[in-house]
């Protein structure tokens, strides 16, 4: 975006030696931005798909004893929790099987 400001200031406003520079100013601002750019997506990975689910908490909304369901994320999930959850209980994702989430009682706070 930079360069096609600098392409338009330089052949509509500016004479012959300021609009070549305009233009390498415009080509340069666009390498550093492009530059940076870069940087923030390699740093920045998306998470997302089942496995990004697992170590979050859930809500209980049908009792897990063993099977019920959960709400994640707004959505509704079939869980399997061994040690048994009520309704309300938070829940903590240990692993996905299939599309059933694997859960344990969250530990509650002190």
């Amino acid at each position: 975006m930079a360069l096609l400001v600098a392409i338009i200031v330089a052949f509509v406003f500016l004479p012959w030696p300021w609009n070549l520079l305009a233009i390498l100013g415009g080509a340069a601002i666009e390498v550093g931005e492009l530059t940076w750019g870069l940087r923030l997506a390699r740093r920045w990975r998306p998470r997302a798909g089942a496995e990004a689910m697992i170590g979050e908490a859930a809500e209980v909304v049908a009792a897990c004893r063993p099977l019920g369901q959960v709400r994640v994320r707004g959505e509704l999930w079939q869980a399997r929790c061994e040690e048994g959850a009520g309704v309300g209980e938070t829940v903590r994702i240990d692993a996905i099987d299939g599309l059933t989430l694997v859960v344990s009682p969250a530990p509650r706070p002190q």
